[in-house]
């Protein structure tokens, strides 16, 4: 018998997604945070250096790319000193969330613990290898029998950030549940307002000791390679080369081009902060809008959302906002704790992100 899976939430958007398109000025999509602005030069042209590429690449990556994200987490994510044999490629940080159970080799006498309003992506990963779901954000809660815990921080929906404090606690609890604990941190740039974003390898989280944890970053939105699918990981050296020999024996290979481009891009903070300003201008063009229109906004404050509620059933949100020609994603797809929020995307042009105020106002 193959897998039974639930359907994608995405495609339950589609008659909303049709009545926001039918607006006279057209659909004004809030909903998806696939970045809209041009990849770096950096990245296309080491892309396009590199296109000569007629042997198999390494699954480990190159010496270069293994230098370039050790260097990254060192300088990026305050981790100290990596050895190439505590960083590894992967094709998107979502490939990893996904198959990260199984590479494990979590089974269904297992407990995989998720946030408590989260990605989906993160149970469906459990799901497949047929492991028991907990859904819940206090480690004094995590049961005996967890093999994985997953933290995201910055979250998606909500951008929520775990300080150093509830870190600890999390690493500590896991490591007594004799789980691995993995944090997904592809929103670690996009602190607002001052914030800073500690990572589960900080420093000062983990004491130099980096056993049991894992931590998972994507350039798709720093750097705008959504559809490069470049991503890296770091933490515990067992861990990862463990990872590593299963993804050489599944082919799970980050072409040789990609490669190229995210060594270069790892090297270049100056586009990072450029296209976060991008987003800040943003953030502050929809966040008044929805606030002059009445909505409250709740975390968000890190990432490329907005978690925005009328306190009201989150479909009653969207379809007030259909109306208005912009679509939104329910809070209900990330679990029953979002029932009453909408997740609101910043990966909008600045056309777009000026309009909806007038829309909402309107």
């Amino acid at each position: 018998m193959g897998l039974t899976l639930p359907d994608f939430p995405w495609d339950s958007l589609e008659s909303h997604r049709e009545r926001a398109s039918a607006h006279r000025e057209g659909l004004i999509d809030l909903s998806i945070g696939s970045p809209i602005d041009s990849t770096p030069p950096v990245a296309t042209k080491a892309l396009q250096d590199a296109a000569q590429a007629p042997s198999y690449p390494l699954t480990a990556g190159t010496p270069k790319l293994r230098s370039a994200m050790a260097a990254w987490w060192e300088r990026r994510r305050n981790t100290g000193p990596l050895a190439a044999l505590e960083v590894m490629p992967s094709i998107g940080s979502k490939e990893m969330v996904g198959l990260l159970p199984t590479l494990l080799g979590v089974r269904s006498s297992d407990v995989v613990v998720i946030p408590e309003i989260a990605y989906p992506t993160y149970a469906m990963g459990a799901h497949v290898a047929g492991a028991h779901v907990v859904a819940s954000d206090d480690p004094a809660k995590w049961p005996e029998g967890t093999k994985l815990v997953w933290l995201n921080s910055p979250g998606n929906p909500t951008g929520r950030v775990h300080d150093v404090a509830y870190l600890r606690e999390a690493l500590s609890t896991a490591r007594r549940l004799g789980a691995v604990i993995a944090s997904d941190e592809c929103y670690g740039e996009l602190g607002w307002d001052g914030i800073t974003v500690p990572s589960l390898l900080d420093q000062e989280v983990t004491q130099g000791d980096r056993s049991g944890a894992i931590a998972l970053y994507s350039t798709s939105k720093q750097s705008n390679l959504a559809g490069y699918r470049a991503a890296l990981v770091a933490g515990d050296q067992t861990l990862i080369q463990e990872l590593l020999l299963a993804r050489k024996h599944l082919g799970l290979i980050v072409p040789a081009p990609i490669q190229a481009a995210l060594t270069a891009v790892l090297g270049d903070d100056e586009h990072v902060a450029a296209q976060k300003e991008r987003y800040r201008l943003r953030r502050d063009l929809v966040r008044s809008a929805l606030e002059a229109a009445g909505f409250r906004i709740d975390h968000s404050e890190a990432g490329l959302y907005l978690w925005a509620t009328r306190d009201e059933d989150c479909w009653d949100t969207v379809s007030w906002c259909a109306e208005r020609g912009v679509l939104v994603a329910p809070g209900s797809f990330y679990g029953g704790a979002g029932t009453r929020h909408v997740r609101v995307a910043l990966t909008v042009s600045d056309q777009h992100a000026e309009a909806v105020r007038d829309r909402f106002l309107a």
